[in-house]
């Protein structure tokens, strides 16, 4: 299995990379090299532009796949208007106090980032565009995201602080589950999908929903980062996600992750929580709306897509500014832990709880 220390490695690489929906090329890149140094993985991109790795190996059990998505949200350029001006779209959901005056940063193919501060932005439902002034030419279609210091990114004691963990980190964790599952018995049913697109409408899983070859058996471990709150804070463990802002999610598959985090709190120091979690939605839904198996674990996460204080701003008592996002390094390795426990005998986990025996308890104390 991989060592601590590699992990803490992969997540800082990878949420340090930027990544916009449908221009995730630097992530994906950098997966397809992790999968490329392992001759007993395959990797393939199916139609929606999705990355499925599988194991060489196989097993007769029921299919599961650990799934986290590639995008964060960020900018794209619409228009280079000039050399020191360009037009930009935004994908994904920010609050639009936090724009005006915000520090950007550009990806130009090839070439160091260029900085920019956002001057102006139009918002129309759920659409923002706007223009940003920036110290060199940038051209149409390069990508960006807010700029922050060096100084203010990385990990300092228990807290990992970078550009993008959602959904970066997850994709760390569902490799690094990975990497622990490849020398375990019988587990070649287990495999990894990386979606593309999830900030804008969860693109990618409908699409690999829609494709056809996930088999209808398959079930689903989702991995998302999720915004936290005072009953769900950084630092106590990852989350068994019960449901999101939208619906709940596969009985069967939640009690299978409860039990397994309830197993590895009794015999080791291992914090976990089971929470709603309704910060906002993740994929678990989508694949439920397909008919497929599916639940969520997911880390508490600060700065929600990069805004801080997100309710002294809606109560106008704080200025908008934006952060790095902020999880435990802690929550994430008890998240890969979790991930590697739950995957056996998940295909076999009880659609029912067990009542019956606590009944005969509860009788026998009551006389």
């Amino acid at each position: 299995m991989s060592t601590r220390v590699q992990r803490e490695r992969w997540l800082t690489d990878l949420t340090h990379l930027p990544s916009v929906a449908g221009a995730e090329d630097a992530v994906v890149g950098w997966v397809r090299a992790w999968v490329g140094r392992r001759n007993d993985l395959s990797i393939r991109s199916d139609e929606s532009g999705n990355l499925v790795i599988t194991q060489r190996r196989r097993s007769k059990k029921r299919p599961v796949y650990l799934t986290a998505h590639l995008d964060h949200p960020g900018f794209v350029v619409t228009d280079s208007i000039d050399a020191h001006h360009v037009a930009w779209q935004f994908l994904g959901g920010v609050a639009d106090a936090y724009f005006v005056g915000a520090r950007v940063e550009f990806f130009p193919q090839g070439s160091e980032p260029v900085a920019g501060t956002i001057t102006s932005i139009k918002s129309e439902g759920r659409n923002r565009a706007g223009l940003a002034k920036v110290a060199r030419p940038v051209s149409t279609g390069t990508i960006g995201r807010w700029r922050f210091s060096k100084r203010s990114l990385g990990i300092r004691g228990n807290r990992l602080r970078a550009p993008g963990c959602d959904d970066l980190a997850g994709v760390a964790a569902a490799l690094g589950a990975l990497d622990g599952i490849r020398s375990k018995a019988n587990l070649g049913n287990v495999g990894v999908l990386l979606t593309r697109a999830e900030e804008v409408g969860f693109i990618g899983a409908i699409g690999a929903c829609k494709e056809g070859y996930l088999a209808p058996e398959t079930q689903l471990l989702c991995i998302e980062m999720s915004r936290s709150f005072a009953d769900s804070p950084i630092g106590g463990g990852p989350v068994v996600r019960v449901g999101d802002a939208s619906s709940v999610f596969d009985r069967s598959i939640t009690n299978h992750l409860s039990k397994v985090a309830h197993g590895l709190a009794t015999t080791s120091a291992f914090t976990w929580q089971r929470k709603l979690m309704v910060g906002g939605s993740c994929e678990a839904t989508a694949f439920g709306a397909y008919g497929y198996s599916s639940s969520c674990l997911c880390l508490p996460l600060g700065n929600y897509h990069n805004m801080a204080d997100i309710d002294g701003v809606a109560a106008g008592t704080s200025e908008a500014k934006v952060a790095p996002e902020e999880i435990s390094v802690r929550d994430f390795e008890g998240l890969v832990k979790l991930l590697v426990a739950s995957v056996e005998g998940i295909g076999d986990a009880p659609s029912e709880i067990e009542l019956d025996g606590h009944f005969d308890e509860w009788r026998y104390l009551l006389g």
